[in-house]
Protein backbone atom coordinates (compact mmCIF):
# COMPACT_ATOMS: atom_id res chain seq x y z
CA UNK A 1 0.00 0.00 0.00
CA UNK A 2 1.00 3.09 -1.02
CA UNK A 3 0.21 6.84 0.46
CA UNK A 4 0.16 9.29 -2.95
CA UNK A 5 -1.28 12.12 -1.62
CA UNK A 6 -2.56 13.87 2.13
CA UNK A 7 -4.50 16.21 2.54
CA UNK A 8 -4.63 18.09 6.15
CA UNK A 9 -6.82 20.53 7.65
CA UNK A 10 -6.18 22.03 11.08
CA UNK A 11 -4.40 18.94 12.43
CA UNK A 12 -2.63 20.17 15.96
CA UNK A 13 0.12 22.74 14.80
CA UNK A 14 -0.87 21.76 10.97
CA UNK A 15 -3.56 24.58 9.49
CA UNK A 16 -3.30 23.29 5.78
CA UNK A 17 -1.08 21.25 4.19
CA UNK A 18 -1.51 18.76 0.98
CA UNK A 19 1.71 16.31 -0.27
CA UNK A 20 2.45 14.18 -3.13
CA UNK A 21 4.92 11.55 -1.48
CA UNK A 22 7.30 8.87 -3.12
CA UNK A 23 7.12 5.37 -3.11
CA UNK A 24 9.95 4.81 -1.97
CA UNK A 25 11.43 6.95 0.89
CA UNK A 26 9.91 10.43 2.29
CA UNK A 27 12.38 12.37 4.33
CA UNK A 28 10.99 15.57 6.51
CA UNK A 29 13.58 17.92 7.97
CA UNK A 30 13.02 20.58 10.72
CA UNK A 31 13.74 21.76 13.89
CA UNK A 32 11.75 20.01 17.14
CA UNK A 33 8.40 21.17 17.19
CA UNK A 34 7.90 22.29 13.94
CA UNK A 35 5.21 19.77 12.90
CA UNK A 36 7.20 16.62 11.63
CA UNK A 37 5.89 14.35 14.13
CA UNK A 38 2.30 15.67 13.82
CA UNK A 39 2.38 14.74 9.89
CA UNK A 40 3.30 11.27 10.78
CA UNK A 41 0.31 11.27 13.42
CA UNK A 42 -2.41 12.23 10.68
CA UNK A 43 -0.90 9.41 8.79
CA UNK A 44 -1.16 6.87 11.65
CA UNK A 45 -4.75 8.35 12.21
CA UNK A 46 -5.82 7.35 8.79
CA UNK A 47 -4.83 3.73 9.62
CA UNK A 48 -5.36 3.19 13.02
CA UNK A 49 -7.94 5.56 13.66
CA UNK A 50 -6.41 7.89 16.16
CA UNK A 51 -3.84 9.71 17.35
CA UNK A 52 -0.66 7.95 19.89
CA UNK A 53 -0.59 9.10 23.04
CA UNK A 54 -3.54 11.28 22.78
CA UNK A 55 -6.51 10.19 24.91
CA UNK A 56 -9.34 12.58 23.59
CA UNK A 57 -10.01 12.85 19.81
CA UNK A 58 -10.42 16.89 20.62
CA UNK A 59 -7.14 17.48 21.39
CA UNK A 60 -6.24 16.67 17.76
CA UNK A 61 -8.06 19.73 16.52
CA UNK A 62 -5.65 22.88 16.17
CA UNK A 63 -5.96 25.55 19.18
CA UNK A 64 -9.29 27.70 18.28
CA UNK A 65 -10.33 25.77 15.41
CA UNK A 66 -13.77 23.75 15.65
CA UNK A 67 -12.42 20.88 13.31
CA UNK A 68 -9.79 18.77 11.61
CA UNK A 69 -9.78 16.78 8.31
CA UNK A 70 -7.31 14.31 6.94
CA UNK A 71 -7.80 12.67 3.65
CA UNK A 72 -5.66 10.56 1.92
CA UNK A 73 -4.99 8.49 -1.20
CA UNK A 74 -3.81 5.13 -1.59
CA UNK A 75 -2.73 3.26 -4.46
CA UNK A 76 -2.89 -0.48 -4.03
CA UNK A 77 -0.39 -3.23 -5.30
CA UNK A 78 -2.92 -3.45 -8.18
CA UNK A 79 -3.04 0.35 -8.48
CA UNK A 80 -6.46 0.76 -7.82
CA UNK A 81 -7.05 3.75 -5.79
CA UNK A 82 -8.36 3.99 -2.05
CA UNK A 83 -10.05 6.96 -0.73
CA UNK A 84 -10.00 7.43 3.06
CA UNK A 85 -11.43 10.62 4.95
CA UNK A 86 -11.19 11.43 8.73
CA UNK A 87 -13.41 14.40 9.78
CA UNK A 88 -14.20 15.40 13.06
CA UNK A 89 -16.08 18.15 14.71
CA UNK A 90 -16.19 19.35 18.63
CA UNK A 91 -18.31 17.68 20.37
CA UNK A 92 -19.22 15.10 17.95
CA UNK A 93 -17.75 11.83 17.08
CA UNK A 94 -15.46 11.30 14.43
CA UNK A 95 -16.13 9.62 11.18
CA UNK A 96 -14.13 7.77 8.84
CA UNK A 97 -15.22 7.20 5.16
CA UNK A 98 -13.62 4.34 2.49
CA UNK A 99 -14.49 5.61 -0.82
CA UNK A 100 -16.90 8.28 0.14
CA UNK A 101 -19.30 5.86 2.19
CA UNK A 102 -18.96 6.12 6.22
CA UNK A 103 -17.95 2.97 8.54
CA UNK A 104 -20.65 1.50 10.85
CA UNK A 105 -17.81 0.42 12.96
CA UNK A 106 -14.28 1.83 13.13
CA UNK A 107 -13.08 -1.32 13.98
CA UNK A 108 -13.97 -2.40 10.12
CA UNK A 109 -11.03 -0.05 8.90
CA UNK A 110 -8.14 -0.97 11.47
CA UNK A 111 -5.88 -3.43 9.09
CA UNK A 112 -6.78 -2.10 5.55
CA UNK A 113 -4.08 -0.03 5.82
CA UNK A 114 -1.16 -1.75 8.05
CA UNK A 115 1.71 0.50 9.29
CA UNK A 116 4.00 0.69 11.85
CA UNK A 117 5.58 3.69 13.89
CA UNK A 118 8.95 4.00 15.43
CA UNK A 119 9.45 7.00 17.63
CA UNK A 120 10.53 8.04 20.76
CA UNK A 121 7.90 7.58 22.67
CA UNK A 122 8.36 4.04 21.81
CA UNK A 123 10.86 4.29 25.40
CA UNK A 124 7.79 3.17 27.05
CA UNK A 125 8.17 -0.06 25.49
CA UNK A 126 11.38 -0.28 28.34
CA UNK A 127 10.59 2.12 30.44
CA UNK A 128 7.32 1.73 30.94
CA UNK A 129 4.40 -0.52 32.88
CA UNK A 130 3.11 -3.84 31.59
CA UNK A 131 0.10 -2.13 30.02
CA UNK A 132 2.45 -0.25 27.19
CA UNK A 133 3.75 -3.95 26.28
CA UNK A 134 0.80 -5.21 25.83
CA UNK A 135 -0.14 -2.62 23.23
CA UNK A 136 2.58 -3.19 21.25
CA UNK A 137 1.18 -6.97 20.89
CA UNK A 138 -2.28 -5.97 20.26
CA UNK A 139 -1.64 -2.96 17.83
CA UNK A 140 -0.53 -5.76 15.80
CA UNK A 141 -2.55 -8.64 16.41
CA UNK A 142 -5.38 -6.66 15.54
CA UNK A 143 -4.15 -5.23 12.55
CA UNK A 144 -4.12 -8.81 11.15
CA UNK A 145 -7.20 -10.61 13.23
CA UNK A 146 -10.64 -8.14 13.52
CA UNK A 147 -12.12 -11.11 15.62
CA UNK A 148 -9.18 -9.92 18.03
CA UNK A 149 -10.34 -6.22 18.83
CA UNK A 150 -14.20 -8.02 19.26
CA UNK A 151 -12.50 -10.24 22.42
CA UNK A 152 -10.59 -6.90 24.03
CA UNK A 153 -13.77 -5.35 24.11
CA UNK A 154 -15.97 -8.15 25.30
CA UNK A 155 -12.93 -8.74 27.92
CA UNK A 156 -12.68 -5.47 28.44
CA UNK A 157 -16.33 -4.58 29.49
CA UNK A 158 -16.48 -8.04 31.51
CA UNK A 159 -13.38 -6.48 33.12
CA UNK A 160 -15.16 -3.44 33.86
CA UNK A 161 -18.56 -5.33 35.04
CA UNK A 162 -16.37 -7.26 37.73
CA UNK A 163 -14.55 -4.13 38.73
CA UNK A 164 -17.64 -2.09 40.03
CA UNK A 165 -19.06 -5.27 41.43
CA UNK A 166 -15.90 -5.76 43.62
CA UNK A 167 -16.06 -1.81 44.40
CA UNK A 168 -19.27 -1.99 46.42
CA UNK A 169 -19.48 -1.19 49.59
CA UNK A 170 -22.38 -4.18 50.26
CA UNK A 171 -21.54 -8.07 49.16
CA UNK A 172 -21.18 -8.92 45.91
CA UNK A 173 -23.88 -11.29 44.39
CA UNK A 174 -22.14 -14.19 43.08
CA UNK A 175 -24.46 -15.30 40.57
CA UNK A 176 -24.18 -11.77 39.34
CA UNK A 177 -20.01 -11.54 39.46
CA UNK A 178 -19.76 -14.88 38.14
CA UNK A 179 -21.24 -14.27 34.81
CA UNK A 180 -19.01 -11.29 34.23
CA UNK A 181 -15.75 -13.87 35.18
CA UNK A 182 -17.01 -16.60 33.05
CA UNK A 183 -17.12 -13.96 30.24
CA UNK A 184 -13.55 -12.59 31.19
CA UNK A 185 -12.47 -16.62 31.59
CA UNK A 186 -13.85 -17.32 27.93
CA UNK A 187 -12.84 -14.09 25.89
CA UNK A 188 -9.35 -14.09 28.19
CA UNK A 189 -8.13 -17.42 26.89
CA UNK A 190 -8.73 -16.43 22.92
CA UNK A 191 -6.69 -13.58 23.88
CA UNK A 192 -3.79 -15.72 25.75
CA UNK A 193 -4.12 -18.15 22.86
CA UNK A 194 -3.67 -15.56 19.70
CA UNK A 195 -1.08 -13.76 22.04
CA UNK A 196 1.06 -16.58 22.76
CA UNK A 197 1.05 -17.99 18.64
CA UNK A 198 2.23 -14.23 18.31
CA UNK A 199 5.18 -14.11 20.55
CA UNK A 200 6.19 -17.49 19.35
CA UNK A 201 6.50 -16.43 15.63
CA UNK A 202 7.56 -12.76 16.32
CA UNK A 203 10.74 -13.46 18.51
CA UNK A 204 12.82 -15.06 15.73
CA UNK A 205 12.08 -12.19 13.69
CA UNK A 206 12.90 -9.64 16.26
CA UNK A 207 16.24 -11.72 17.00
CA UNK A 208 17.13 -11.59 13.47
CA UNK A 209 16.82 -7.48 13.04
CA UNK A 210 18.64 -7.15 16.02
CA UNK A 211 21.60 -9.25 15.09
CA UNK A 212 21.63 -7.58 11.96
CA UNK A 213 21.47 -3.55 13.46
CA UNK A 214 24.11 -4.83 16.30
CA UNK A 215 26.46 -7.31 14.79
CA UNK A 216 25.69 -9.86 17.19
CA UNK A 217 27.20 -8.37 19.69
CA UNK A 218 24.66 -8.95 22.21
CA UNK A 219 22.17 -11.60 22.52
CA UNK A 220 18.11 -10.26 23.15
CA UNK A 221 15.39 -12.44 23.47
CA UNK A 222 11.48 -12.07 24.93
CA UNK A 223 9.71 -14.26 27.62
CA UNK A 224 5.80 -13.70 27.33
CA UNK A 225 4.15 -14.09 30.91
CA UNK A 226 0.57 -14.73 31.57
CA UNK A 227 -2.13 -15.77 34.12
CA UNK A 228 -3.49 -18.37 31.70
CA UNK A 229 -0.06 -20.16 31.98
CA UNK A 230 -1.07 -21.48 35.58
CA UNK A 231 -4.01 -23.21 34.35
CA UNK A 232 -8.21 -22.43 33.22
CA UNK A 233 -8.06 -18.46 33.92
CA UNK A 234 -11.46 -18.73 35.51
CA UNK A 235 -9.94 -20.89 37.93
CA UNK A 236 -7.60 -18.87 38.67
CA UNK A 237 -10.00 -15.46 38.71
CA UNK A 238 -12.04 -17.14 41.32
CA UNK A 239 -9.54 -18.88 43.54
CA UNK A 240 -8.76 -15.01 44.76
CA UNK A 241 -11.68 -13.21 44.21
CA UNK A 242 -11.57 -12.51 48.15
CA UNK A 243 -8.36 -10.77 47.58
CA UNK A 244 -9.64 -8.73 44.67
CA UNK A 245 -12.72 -7.89 46.62
CA UNK A 246 -10.38 -6.71 49.28
CA UNK A 247 -8.59 -4.34 47.29
CA UNK A 248 -11.20 -3.42 45.14
CA UNK A 249 -10.07 -4.49 41.62
CA UNK A 250 -9.29 -7.73 39.77
CA UNK A 251 -5.82 -9.03 40.20
CA UNK A 252 -6.19 -11.78 37.73
CA UNK A 253 -6.35 -11.83 33.83
CA UNK A 254 -4.68 -11.46 30.76
CA UNK A 255 -4.46 -7.55 31.40
CA UNK A 256 -1.73 -8.53 33.83
CA UNK A 257 -0.38 -10.14 30.65
CA UNK A 258 3.44 -9.25 30.06
CA UNK A 259 6.49 -8.98 27.95
CA UNK A 260 9.96 -9.22 29.52
CA UNK A 261 12.67 -7.71 27.28
CA UNK A 262 15.69 -9.11 28.13
CA UNK A 263 19.42 -8.78 27.03
CA UNK A 264 22.25 -11.07 27.50
CA UNK A 265 19.95 -12.98 29.79
CA UNK A 266 19.24 -9.99 31.89
CA UNK A 267 16.05 -7.55 31.93
CA UNK A 268 17.36 -4.51 29.47
CA UNK A 269 15.22 -2.26 32.00
CA UNK A 270 18.10 -2.68 34.00
CA UNK A 271 20.95 -3.45 32.08
CA UNK A 272 20.94 -1.64 28.79
CA UNK A 273 22.88 1.27 27.70
CA UNK A 274 21.26 3.94 25.77
CA UNK A 275 22.19 2.35 22.19
CA UNK A 276 21.36 -0.97 23.02
CA UNK A 277 17.82 0.37 24.17
CA UNK A 278 17.47 2.09 20.80
CA UNK A 279 18.43 -0.85 19.35
CA UNK A 280 15.90 -3.55 20.77
CA UNK A 281 13.22 -0.68 20.25
CA UNK A 282 14.20 -0.39 16.34
CA UNK A 283 14.28 -4.35 16.04
CA UNK A 284 11.10 -4.74 17.76
CA UNK A 285 9.35 -2.24 15.22
CA UNK A 286 11.13 -3.65 11.89
CA UNK A 287 10.05 -7.21 13.38
CA UNK A 288 6.16 -5.96 13.53
CA UNK A 289 6.47 -4.45 10.01
CA UNK A 290 7.35 -8.00 8.60
CA UNK A 291 5.16 -9.67 10.51
CA UNK A 292 2.54 -7.51 9.52
CA UNK A 293 4.13 -8.02 5.85
CA UNK A 294 4.02 -11.70 5.61
CA UNK A 295 0.83 -12.16 7.61
CA UNK A 296 -1.84 -8.77 7.86
CA UNK A 297 -4.00 -7.93 5.22
CA UNK A 298 -1.87 -8.88 1.95
CA UNK A 299 -0.36 -5.71 1.30
CA UNK A 300 3.04 -3.88 2.51
CA UNK A 301 2.70 -1.94 5.48
CA UNK A 302 3.34 2.06 5.89
CA UNK A 303 6.87 2.63 8.10
CA UNK A 304 7.19 5.68 10.02
CA UNK A 305 10.43 6.58 11.82
CA UNK A 306 10.21 9.26 13.60
CA UNK A 307 13.64 10.96 14.81
CA UNK A 308 15.21 7.11 15.15
CA UNK A 309 19.09 8.23 14.39
CA UNK A 310 19.09 9.78 17.86
CA UNK A 311 21.82 7.84 20.27
CA UNK A 312 23.00 5.38 17.98
CA UNK A 313 26.50 5.04 16.45
CA UNK A 314 26.73 5.60 12.76
CA UNK A 315 27.09 2.38 11.86
CA UNK A 316 24.17 1.05 13.79
CA UNK A 317 22.31 3.85 11.62
CA UNK A 318 23.86 2.90 8.08
CA UNK A 319 22.37 -0.87 8.74
CA UNK A 320 19.09 0.50 9.82
CA UNK A 321 18.83 2.28 6.31
CA UNK A 322 20.30 0.00 4.53
CA UNK A 323 17.40 -2.52 5.65
CA UNK A 324 14.60 -0.11 5.60
CA UNK A 325 16.08 0.96 1.97
CA UNK A 326 15.64 -2.77 0.74
CA UNK A 327 13.28 -4.40 -1.20
CA UNK A 328 11.98 -5.81 1.81
CA UNK A 329 10.35 -2.68 2.76
CA UNK A 330 7.73 -0.38 0.65
CA UNK A 331 6.62 3.33 1.65
CA UNK A 332 8.95 4.65 4.00
CA UNK A 333 8.57 7.72 6.15
CA UNK A 334 11.82 9.33 8.05
CA UNK A 335 11.82 12.90 10.12
CA UNK A 336 15.52 14.20 11.53
CA UNK A 337 16.16 17.93 12.81
CA UNK A 338 19.67 17.43 10.65
CA UNK A 339 19.56 18.02 7.42
CA UNK A 340 23.20 16.52 7.03
CA UNK A 341 22.20 13.86 8.69
CA UNK A 342 19.75 12.99 5.93
CA UNK A 343 21.59 13.68 3.04
CA UNK A 344 24.31 10.83 4.50
CA UNK A 345 21.09 8.69 4.91
CA UNK A 346 19.81 9.68 1.02
CA UNK A 347 23.33 9.21 -0.90
CA UNK A 348 23.10 5.55 0.15
CA UNK A 349 20.07 4.30 -1.71
CA UNK A 350 18.87 3.71 -4.64
CA UNK A 351 15.01 4.17 -3.83
CA UNK A 352 13.62 6.91 -5.13
CA UNK A 353 12.79 9.34 -2.82
CA UNK A 354 11.25 12.64 -1.92
CA UNK A 355 12.97 15.28 0.54
CA UNK A 356 10.48 17.74 2.74
CA UNK A 357 11.51 20.89 4.84
CA UNK A 358 8.78 21.65 7.68
CA UNK A 359 8.52 25.04 9.72
CA UNK A 360 5.84 26.18 11.93
CA UNK A 361 3.11 23.61 10.70
CA UNK A 362 3.91 24.17 6.94
CA UNK A 363 5.85 21.91 4.29
CA UNK A 364 7.94 22.54 0.94
CA UNK A 365 9.42 19.70 -1.28
CA UNK A 366 13.31 20.16 -1.21
CA UNK A 367 15.39 19.32 -4.54
CA UNK A 368 17.05 16.01 -4.75
CA UNK A 369 20.66 16.35 -3.39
Amino acid sequence: MILKHLQISNYKNISEAELDFSPGLNCIIGHNGEGKTNLLDSIRFLSLCKSLGVTQDSLCIKHGEDYFVLKGSYEHEDYTIEEIHCSLKRGQKKTIRRQGKPYKRLTEHIGLIPIVLVSPADNMLIAGGSEERRKFIDIVISQKDKSYIESLARYNKALSQRNALLKLETECDVETISIWEELMAKEGELIYKKRQEYVNDFIPIFQHYYNIIAQDHEQVSITYTSHCQRGPLIETIQRDRHKDIAVGYSLHGIHRDDLELLINGYPIKREGSQGQNKTMLVALKLAQFDFLRRTGSGTCPILLLDDIFDRLDAQRVERIVSLVSGNAFGQTFITDTNREHLDKILSITSQEYKLFYCESGSFSELGQI
